[in-house]
């Protein structure tokens, strides 16, 4: 659902977005299905006016026809993967984050969701020296813990400080700001690769759950909408950008037994790859989880590993290294 804003197209101008929202008319899809002759004498405009916006539109947004060969060849070009630092998390995702892809990671609140974001967004910008944007939505994220994690990694200060960098932290508590900061991300892309040298190659949102569950149920009838709306966001932008988008989710309970991840069934179908984050309760430690691929386009989604989370995250343990 694409919402009908000034800049969309040229000649799109606020008066005749204005015009058209008194209409009923908010979307790409309301323009395209109306009678554009009706309309036209209802909005006091001119009918060739709305036709060329409506073309340019169709060309902008309409699906058209490619072969499987150009389809390999610009995922061929386009897709990378990302190591999460951690051999038995790459291993569940087969070899690490796809760009292109949105990943979801379900849990139970505390199970260590934030830690493995956190986590991966270190190995990021530490081991492969790409730029990652934060977004967190509940202020679990801080400088320190990022710092520490760096510092499990390098003691050479100099280090430390580019990792640190090339991590953009954006804090948003409601939907819609978080809508804005993705559409900023969209129009600023190419200044950003311009002016660092380093490419943005993964958005961690933490938790997308977090400012979207208060708008589903009750009497909010845009909540819906709004969640579909942030869907196509996400997916559009890993794909036009080459991005990994890591995002955290909720679970609820499924019955008497078991659980699955919440934002219902219309959600389900955005993330590429979903995994069930789990305490290990057949364990006494508690740093210990177990991982479950519920989803995958590559792997068989009976697979589990078993990682433990501690003060390292979950980058690999050192057998040398203590904790500080």
């Amino acid at each position: 659902m694409v919402i009908l804003r000034e800049g969309l197209c040229p000649g799109l101008t606020c008066d005749i977005i204005a015009a058209l929202k008194a209409n009923h008319v908010r979307t790409v899809i309301d323009l395209v299905a109306s009678d554009l002759e009706v309309l036209a004498r209802k909005c006091s405009l001119s009918y060739k006016t709305l036709v060329a916006v409506r073309r340019v539109l169709l060309a902008q947004f309409s699906a058209f026809p490619s072969n499987g060969a150009d389809l390999y060849e610009e995922l061929k070009s386009s897709t990378a993967i990302l190591p999460t630092g951690n051999s038995k998390l790459d291993f569940l995702l087969d070899s690490g984050l796809y760009t292109g892809e949105v990943t979801e990671i379900a849990g139970a609140s505390g199970c260590g969701k934030t830690q493995i974001c956190q986590s991966i967004a270190v190995n990021v910008a530490s081991s492969i020296k790409q730029r990652v944007c934060y977004i967190d939505t509940t202020g679990g994220l801080t400088g320190s813990r990022l710092l520490q994690l760096l510092q499990f990694r390098t003691e050479q200060e100099d280090e430390q400080i580019a990792s640190l960098q090339r991590i953009d932290v954006v804090r948003v508590f409601d939907v819609y700001r978080l809508l804005d900061v993705l559409q900023d991300l969209r129009n600023s892309f190419s200044q950003q690769v311009a002016q660092s040298g380093e490419v943005l190659r993964l958005i961690v949102i933490d938790s997308v759950c977090a400012v979207i569950y208060p708008l589903l149920g009750g009497k909010q009838t845009e909540g819906m909408a709004v969640m579909m709306h942030l869907a196509r966001e996400l997916q559009t932008l890993a794909h036009d950008y080459s991005l990994a988008i890591l995002v955290t989710n909720h679970v609820i309970k499924d019955g008497t037994s078991g659980i699955r991840p919440a934002l219902g069934r219309s959600w389900s179908f955005v993330p590429s790859t979903r995994i069930i984050l789990c305490r290990d309760e057949g364990n006494t430690g508690n740093a210990h989880r177990t991982l479950s691929l519920a989803k995958s386009p590559r792997q068989p989604s009976n697979l589990q590993v078993k990682v433990e989370i501690g003060c390292r995250g979950i980058l690999e343990e050192s057998n040398t290294s203590a904790c500080r």
